[in-house]
């Protein structure tokens, strides 16, 4: 599996919070759903990743790719291979980051 960085491991713990708090576990589950399927894909295949969210092409940066799981954007690097970011898709990602 690629791992997360701690920043990544934060919007993560973030993300899970608040549907637990909003009693929204069916949420919180399809989000690590979403991450596990994000996880499959990057190592299946490190480079077929997008160079930015579509609705943010600002937020190109050398050495990163974004993927869409579920209703996630998922940002990594590839050397070395990790998960540097997870954002709800409805985020203001750049305010964010």
């Amino acid at each position: 599996m690629v791992s997360l960085t701690v920043e990544a491991e934060g919007h993560l713990r973030e993300l899970i919070a608040h549907y637990e708090a909003h009693d929204r576990l069916e949420a919180a589950r399809n989000l690590l759903a979403a991450l596990t399927e994000a996880q499959e894909r990057i190592a299946a295949n490190p480079g077929a990743g997008l160079p930015a969210p579509r609705p943010y092409p600002d937020l190109k940066k050398p050495g990163r790719l974004w993927l869409k799981a579920g209703r996630y954007w998922v940002a990594y690097c590839q050397n070395p291979l990790v998960i540097t970011g997870v954002f709800y898709e409805m985020a203001d990602i750049p305010g964010r980051i």
